[in-house]
């Protein structure tokens, strides 16, 4: 009987645990990442648009969710802003805002090397964007390729896409 107890217990704590531990997708997304190439449903080229990028910092948190911190120019000025994203019961897929916004994240086959594609609605409209992003700065022709070939499929024009310049750090004020 002593041993069917510590036996349960044991059991007991290694399920506490494993669920305290994000899964491996989620520990593979955390750090630093390099903002490539973008693409919207907007035009960049005639408006204001992020000429200049910095990087995200993903974090995995308790139970599959994962925070990013973005760096962003918005009048003239530099602001952070932190975005959970809370996983779905499908695979790569997030939801945020309130439920708003979906965010799926696919893999590229190119070494370190994802797609950041977002759906949802932002004044009554309805808004697709997808960020390239990889683990360092350096830009890569095949990344940078099957992003194109994945912004066609979604039905974003090639025109749309930006290679944005990309800046290390910036001195962010509270947003």
């Amino acid at each position: 009987m002593k041993n069917l107890l510590i036996f349960l217990l044991l059991g007991l704590v290694a399920v506490l645990k494993a669920q305290e531990v994000p899964s491996d997708d989620q520990e593979e997304l955390s750090g630093t990442w390099h903002i490539k190439a973008l693409v919207c449903d907007k035009n960049h080229t005639e408006r204001e648009g992020p000429k200049k990028v910095f990087p995200m910092t993903v974090t995995a948190l308790e139970g599959g969710d994962l925070e990013v911190e973005i760096t962003f120019w918005k009048k003239g000025q530099c602001h952070k802003k932190k975005i959970v994203m809370h996983k779905t019961d499908e695979p790569g897929k997030y939801t945020a805002f309130k439920g708003k916004k979906v965010i799926y994240i696919q893999e590229l086959s190119v070494k370190d090397h994802y797609i950041f594609y977002c759906e949802g609605q932002h004044h009554g409209k309805s808004r697709r964007m997808g960020k390239l992003v990889g683990r360092n700065p350096e830009e890569n022709p095949e990344a940078l390729e099957e992003f194109k070939k994945f912004a066609q499929g979604k039905g974003l024009r090639q025109e749309n896409i930006l290679v944005p310049e990309q800046s290390d750090q910036c001195t962010p004020e509270s947003d």
